[in-house]
């Protein structure tokens, strides 16, 4: 987050959170921001892949299927 997108409020409570785990303003913004980072490339390797389309029963499946279904 830049100092420009940060309103007051939110750059008081930023540095409130800085200050409260010993580190500067910039170096907590900066530190913020790598943790995001590592989060969303996380979240995108944790993410399932495309499942394959279903394969098409085959012949004593679908006579099964055919057995179980009434007259």
């Amino acid at each position: 987050m830049s100092d420009r997108k940060m309103t007051d409020a939110q750059r008081a409570y930023e540095a409130k959170r800085a200050a409260k785990a010993g580190m500067s303003l910039e170096k907590w913004l900066v530190a913020k921001e790598r943790r995001a980072a590592e989060d969303a490339r996380e979240a995108a390797a944790a993410a399932p892949k495309p499942a394959e389309p279903a394969k098409k029963p085959g012949f004593f499946g679908r006579l099964l299927e055919k057995a179980q279904k009434p007259l």
